[in-house]
């Protein structure tokens, strides 16, 4: 079990933001968060990332509590509308995620990153407040995929993206299970989920009320599609 979430608790100004939650996220498996805007999707990613804390229940990723910098250790994540400090150039900041997680790449690998992931390399030198939203959001994307974590955790990984851009995301998406990692994202764009997840957690109000396989998903809630099982569920 890559992240354990137990039984949480988390309040805003006395307001149950997430409530009971229970989640079981496994070794080598991608696993897709889905919720409406408000629904707490990106609170329970803080949580499990110990940037909020909880008022109760468990969180463990590779087995150790979550408030331990150590349960860190082989993670990579990105935010929603990530955007990297706009004084570096794309090169000065892959140099710098790689120099904060005390690793090195080798140019080659960024190159072919950067190909992979339809990114000129010209972005290397061009100073990142130049970057279009989705230039930045790949520029991220290449420097989470080259850091070689074993869970990856991307809150709205595709927003921003063009429809080639999200193609070749999924794609590294799908390389990187193969290589064996662990991917937890949310999203709101089920058609990439269906695609991708071998399950999903649909979050709302707070609780989390299914999981499972996106085929047990429709079948649950009597759908042909994923949009109408998702809208089943939460109305």
């Amino acid at each position: 079990m890559i992240i354990e979430i137990s039984d949480i608790e988390k309040k805003y100004k006395n307001k149950n933001v997430l409530s009971g939650i229970n989640v079981e996220i496994y070794d080598k498996e991608i696993f897709s968060l889905l919720g409406v805007n408000g629904a707490g999707k990106t609170t329970l990613i803080k949580c499990i990332l110990d940037f909020h804390g909880i008022d109760s229940g468990n969180i463990k990723l590779f087995g150790v509590d979550s408030n331990a910098v150590l349960s860190r250790k082989s993670l990579a994540y990105l935010p929603e509308r990530f955007l990297p400090p706009y004084y570096f150039n794309g090169q000065q900041f892959i140099n710098y995620i790689f120099e904060l997680h005390k690793t090195k790449v080798e140019q080659n690998s960024i190159s072919l990153m950067l190909k992979q992931l339809d990114l000129s390399e010209e972005i290397l030198s061009k100073p990142v407040r130049d970057f279009s939203k989705g230039m930045a959001q790949k520029l991220g994307l290449a420097a989470l995929l080259l850091l070689e974590k074993k869970l990856l955790i991307l809150d709205e990984p595709m927003s921003g993206l063009d429809p080639k851009a999200r193609a070749l995301v999924k794609k590294q998406l799908k390389l990187s299970k193969e290589n064996g990692k662990t991917i937890f994202f949310s999203s709101h764009l089920l058609a990439d989920v269906e695609e991708l997840s071998d399950r999903i957690g649909i979050l709302h109000e707070g609780v989390i009320a299914f999981c499972g396989s996106p085929a047990e998903c429709k079948q649950q809630y009597h759908a042909d599609t994923l949009e109408q099982a998702f809208l089943n569920c939460i109305e």
